[in-house]
């Protein structure tokens, strides 16, 4: 899952929560999770003040953005010094699985 600002969002992501009108989630949602974008829902967000949306994945690159495979040797980096304590090993698989998870099925590349 990725937080864009609305003008990167283009039509086909598919958003990973509701979208709520000022981004404040009081109040009933404008757009539920789940929902394929298309040029005219994103025209209709804008026209309702959404500044940011969340899709799922990771389809838009910013700078700064590390990649997947930099995130899992960073993480395993920092759990080297503990590989002999099977809870740590345990908790190591499950931030393994959240990164990927939120990466995307591809990863966190952009799409050729």
């Amino acid at each position: 899952m990725q937080k864009i600002p609305l003008n990167l969002a283009q039509a086909e992501m598919v958003l990973a929560r509701d979208v709520f009108r000022n981004d404040s989630p009081a109040g009933i949602p404008i757009c539920g999770k789940g929902t394929t974008l298309t040029d005219s829902l994103i025209g209709r967000l804008s026209h309702l003040g959404v500044q940011s949306v969340y899709v799922e994945g990771h389809p838009v690159q910013q700078e700064g953005d590390r990649s997947l495979e930099e995130q899992l040797t960073d993480l395993d980096r920092r759990f080297v010094k503990v590989g002999e304590n099977r809870y740590n090993q345990l908790l190591l698989g499950v931030y393994r699985r959240h990164i990927t998870a939120m990466m995307g099925d591809d990863g966190g590349r952009p799409a050729q």
